[in-house]
C-alpha cells in the first residue's frame, strides 16, 4: 500500500509541495525507520556538556518587538497594542502576552542581539537550522541530523525525532542534506493532543497489524533492490541490519512507551497546556527522558503580515507561554535542565512598523531567541536592539553564532570534516563563534 499524503506551507509564499510520501507508514523523504537508523557508530564522541537538546521552531517568524523585546517607548505605530510586564531580572520588561516566562527569567537567556541576516521563508529554515546560507548545489545538515550522526541511537532509542509539519522543506529545511537520508529527524505528523494520537510506526498492536509490517518491510526491501538496478553503485546502501532493528524499536515495549502521553497525569497535560504545542514539548522531554538525543518540536502560524495583535494575543503567545514555561519547569524538577539544551527561535524578525492591515512583515536585521539549560550561564539579556527595534548596536548574534553556540554546548567539535556524496569535505561550522556571555 503506497500511502501518499500532501501538505502546504503555512506562511506567506502560499507555496504547495508534498510534505510526505509513505509507504506504509515509512516516509520515504523525511521518515525512513530503517534508512534513519543508519548511524554510523566509528566517530569519535566530543565530551558533551550537554547530552540532548530541544529545539522549538517557530515558523514564519516571530515579532521580536510584540514578544521578548518590546519598546514600550517607541511611538505607538512601532511599539504596537501590547503593554509590557516585569520580569525576574531587574529593568528588563517583556510583551505582556508572555506573564509566565517573564516570572523564568532566572532559567533563560534572552538575546536581543540576534541578527537572522535574512528576510525569505524556506531559506530562513535551511540557514536558521544548519548555520548555513542555502545552497542549491549543497544541501547542509540541520543540527538533528549531525547530532543523529555523531551519536546513533542509545538504549534503543531514535537519535532524531521531529514532532509536527510546521517546517519549509522547499529548501532543504531541518534535513540531514548532505549526511544523507538516514540522518533524517523520525518525523511524527500528527497531534499529541488529539485523543486518536499515535505513531503510527510504532503502533504494532496485533498479529494482523505485525503481518500488514512485514509485508510492507518486503515490498521495501524489493524496491530498493530495482533501485539498485537502475542507479549507480553507492547511490543506494544496503539496509538488511537497519530493517531489523527498525522491527526491534517498532516492537520496543520502550518505545511505544515513551510516546504514550496516556502515562501522563490529566494535571500534568493539563499544566503543558491541551494544545499540540504543549503536548508537543511534554512529548519531548518524555522522548529525551527515553534516550533521544535531539527533538525539534515545530509550530507555525507566525507569518503576521495581518492581524499580528490578534493572532499573538489569542493564539500563538499563551500556548508558547504556557509549554515553554511547563517545559522549564519540569526539566528543572526532574534534574534534567542542566543537561538539555532548549532552544527557541524562528525565521527572522519583524517589521518594526505595524502595517496599514495591523500586521507587521519580514525583517532581517533584528529578531530575539531565547536558550535555557544545558550548564548555560543564564538569567541575562545578550545583545540589543535600538530605540526602534530596527537594527543590532550590541553584541550582534547571527545564525553561524548559535549553530556554533548549540554545536559547543552538546560537545560537537566546529572544525569536524563531513564528505558530501560526491567526496568533497565540509568542514561543520567554520565561520559562526559561541557566545561567549554563555559560557
Amino acid at each position: 500500500m503506497l500511502d501518499i499524503t500532501t501538505g502546504v506551507t503555512s506562511d506567506c509564499s502560499g507555496v504547495s509541495r508534498r510534505t510526505f510520501l509513505r509507504l506504509g507508514g515509512l516516509t520515504a523523504f523525511g521518515l525512513s525507520l530503517p534508512q534513519y537508523l543508519q548511524a554510523r557508530s566509528h566517530h569519535p564522541e566530543q565530551k558533551a556538556k550537554a547530552k540532548r537538546c530541544i529545539l522549538l521552531w517557530m515558523q514564519g517568524g516571530p515579532s521580536h518587538i510584540d514578544t521578548f523585546d518590546p519598546k514600550p517607548d517607541a511611538p505607538v505605530e512601532i511599539r504596537g497594542e501590547f503593554g509590557t510586564v516585569a520580569t525576574t531580572l531587574p529593568g528588563v520588561r517583556f510583551a505582556d502576552v508572555a506573564p509566565l516566562l517573564a516570572m523564568r527569567t532566572d532559567k533563560l537567556a534572552i538575546i536581543r542581539g540576534h541578527d537572522p541576516k535574512n528576510g525569505s521563508h524556506g531559506v530562513a529554515d535551511h540557514l536558521m537550522m544548519s548555520g548555513h546560507k542555502f545552497n542549491a548545489s549543497l544541501p547542509f545538515p540541520c543540527y538533528g541530523s549531525v547530532i543523529a550522526k555523531e551519536r546513533g541511537y542509545v538504549d534503543g532509542m531514535l537519535p532524531f525525532v521531529q514532532l509536527g509539519r510546521a517546517i519549509d522543506r522547499r529548501f532543504n529545511g531541518g534535513i540531514a542534506g548532505f549526511l544523507g537520508d538516514q540522518f533524517n529527524p523520525f518525523e511524527v505528523p500528527d497531534d499529541p493532543n488529539s485523543p486518536a494520537f499515535k505513531v503510527r510506526d510504532l503502533a504494532v498492536s496485533t498479529a494482523a497489524e505485525r503481518q500488514r509490517l512485514d509485508r510492507r518491510y518486503a515490498m521495501l526491501s524489493d524496491l530498493e533492490n530495482y533501485q539498485k538496478t537502475v542507479e549507480s553503485a553507492g547511490v543506494v546502501k544496503a539496509r538488511d541490519e537497519f530493517y531489523e532493528k527498525a522491527h526491534d524499536i517498532i516492537t520496543s515495549p520502550a518505545a511505544k512507551k515513551a510516546f504514550d502521553l496516556t502515562l501522563e497525569s490529566p494535571k500534568t497535560r493539563e499544566i503543558y497546556g491541551r494544545n499540540q504545542f504543549g503536548q508537543s514539548c511534554l512529548l519531548a522531554r518524555r522522548l529525551i527522558e527515553a534516550g533521544v538525543q535531539f527533538v525539534t518540536v515545530t509550530d507555525g502560524g507566525w507569518d503576521t503580515h495581518t492581524n499580528n495583535f490578534r493572532s499573538l494575543k489569542d493564539r500563538l503567545m499563551p500556548r508558547i507561554d504556557r509549554g515553554l514555561s511547563a517545559l522549564l519547569d519540569d526539566l528543572d524538577v526532574r534534574g534534567l535542565l542542566p543537561e538539555t539544551l532548549v532552544v527557541w527561535f524562528g525565521d527572522f524578525g519583524r517589521t518594526p512598523k505595524v502595517n496599514p492591515t495591523a500586521g507587521r512583515d519580514h525583517w532581517s536585521t533584528a529578531g530575539v531567541a531565547l536558550m535555557a539549560g544545558g550548564g548555560l550561564k543564564v538569567g541575562q539579556v545578550i545583545g540589543q536592539t535600538n530605540a526602534l527595534a530596527e537594527v543590532v548596536t550590541d553584541n550582534p548574534v547571527s545564525p553561524q553564532d548559535l549553530a556554533a553556540t548549540i554545536y559547543t554546548v552538546l560537545g560537537v567539535n566546529l572544525h569536524t570534516w563531513y564528505k558530501t556524496q560526491d567526496g568533497r569535505p565540509i568542514e561543520l561550522c567554520p565561520e559562526g563563534k559561541p557566545v561567549k556571555e554563555l559560557f
